[in-house]
């Protein structure tokens, strides 16, 4: 085992004084070394966006850009949900989203055009016909540059990248940007400016229809499919020690990308050249399509990966009692996290759910990076340092997440999980320890007497409840006896 390798049961123990805070994770830039690439960023980004509509806008006009615009943002929410919806284990941070999605309809459009545009001009120099550009300049360019914002984000925020689902969303959404604005140029140019420049503006309203049709209903998952092969690539690299995986997966997917692109463009062209329309039916049907079904069943697949992860790795944890069996088996499945949610804003209110979800995100990042950890991902001891704060700092946000909504269910006594039995509070008011089953279970609900027999309520009830026939003001539900680390974890919900 090298120096940066943990063992599989290295988690952190109780800790003997409850009061004990954790260190800042060292190494975070700040200042001016951490602002001045994110501001050189957005400059190049609005740069790229205003050129674009600047060229979009002249040559097309005004009115064909206005309607490009409208019929191409249309599918955007419905793909754009789609990859939230993938990625809802461990969502990625929004600012992080629209930064890829900004980066594809921004900067690799206005590159790409440029390229394309400038090799268009040579091959009709040198006597090429331009329909090769389809063919062997836009797959280089177009992949490259769509890829190469979520490659600047994997390469400053690796710690991002928690595997392959965030590699499809991350570059699936700079393909999404990209098919975009691309729509608008056809849409709007291609479809209503010439069409209205011949026979008027329903003639143009009529291709713009057809081009919808086509172009979004039928091929529009063609770029987001294309560049999530580049995603693949980096999100294997991601989860991976080897050096050699880390620059081969990349380049392996980002020449797959390009290898499909060039296939998807060499279809149309070759039945444009042959007068043989069935090529392209052919291999859209025989190829295109299947090979976007398989992709969608492979991510599907993925989905489910972070869920079995947190059974698989968490039950570190609760053998040093920082979980309880029954919150790691209710993070297994996404029913399973909306029934804990649900439960958790019925006992607490809408702070339990925010708390719940909070606590739930948490445990799955936790989850995360324990299993790079026994990866060996960090790449150094100075990275092993980083990872060990982090577990810390995870560790206390879970605790504080989970005192907002534990112990506050009336139908269910106190307990607690001290790494080995539960501990349970029982009516007559003595704490029993109970083994736990062979196989971790939701907790069942106990309906307490109503009239507490055996002495007062183990707690009060949650506000605006009370009890049958009895109240008890001035209590206070108690807190989770776990870890606690005072003022080293985010507010209790979000």
């Amino acid at each position: 085992m090298t120096a940066v390798e943990a063992p599989a049961d290295a988690v952190p123990p109780f800790p003997a004084d409850p009061g004990q805070t954790v260190a800042p994770i060292p190494g975070r830039r700040s200042g001016l070394r951490r602002w001045l690439p994110v501001t050189g960023v957005i400059v190049l980004i609005a740069a790229a966006a205003i050129g674009m509509l600047i060229f979009l806008g002249y040559n097309i006009g005004l009115t064909g850009l206005a309607v490009g615009l409208t019929a191409a943002i249309l599918p955007v929410p419905l793909l754009a949900s789609a990859f939230a919806w993938l990625d809802r284990y461990e969502p990625e941070p929004v600012k992080y989203l629209i930064f890829c999605f900004a980066w594809g309809a921004a900067v690799a459009t206005a590159a790409a055009l440029a390229v394309n545009t400038g090799a268009a001009w040579l091959f009709d120099k040198i006597g090429l016909p331009d329909a090769l550009v389809a063919v062997l300049v836009a797959p280089f360019i177009e992949e490259s540059m769509k890829a190469l914002g979520p490659l600047l984000l994997f390469w400053r925020r690796r710690a991002e990248w928690s595997g392959i689902t965030d590699g499809i969303v991350y570059c699936g959404l700079s393909a999404l940007g990209f098919a975009m604005v691309e729509n608008v140029l056809y849409l709007g140019g291609h479809g209503y400016a010439a069409g209205a420049e011949q026979y008027g503006p329903a003639t143009g309203l009529t291709n713009v229809f057809l081009i919808f049709i086509v172009r979004i209903l039928f091929t529009g998952f063609a770029h987001p499919l294309f560049t999530s092969m580049t995603g693949i690539g980096l999100g294997l690299a991601a989860r991976t020690a080897d050096r050699n995986v880390r620059w081969l997966a990349p380049i392996g997917g980002l020449l797959l990308a390009m290898i499909l692109h060039g296939t998807f463009n060499l279809l149309p062209t070759l039945s444009a050249a042959t007068g043989q329309s069935l090529i392209m039916l052919y291999g859209y049907l025989g190829f295109m399509v299947p090979f976007f079904f398989a992709v969608v069943g492979f991510a599907i697949a993925l989905r489910s990966w972070e869920g079995r992860l947190t059974e698989r790795v968490l039950h570190h944890y609760v053998r040093t009692g920082w979980f309880a069996p029954p919150e790691v088996a209710a993070l297994g499945s996404l029913g399973r996290r909306h029934s804990a949610r649900q439960w958790a804003k019925r006992v607490a209110g809408p702070h339990g759910g925010k708390a719940m979800k909070s606590f739930q995100f948490a445990a799955t990042r936790l989850a995360i990076l324990r299993d790079g950890m026994q990866r060996g991902l960090a790449g150094d001891q100075n990275e092993m340092v980083k990872a060990t704060f982090e577990e810390r700092e995870l560790l206390g946000a879970i605790t504080g997440y989970r005192s907002v909504f534990a112990g506050r269910d009336p139908q269910t006594p106190p307990a607690w999980w001290d790494g080995q039995l539960y501990r349970i509070s029982f009516p007559d008011g003595v704490v029993r320890t109970v083994a736990p089953p062979a196989e971790p279970v939701m907790p069942v609900p106990v309906q307490l007497p109503p009239a507490y027999a055996y002495g007062p309520p183990p707690f009060a009830p949650h506000p605006g409840q009370q009890y049958p026939g009895q109240q008890y003001p001035g209590q206070q539900p108690p807190q989770y006896p776990g870890p606690q680390y005072p003022g080293q974890y985010p507010p209790p919900y979000k």
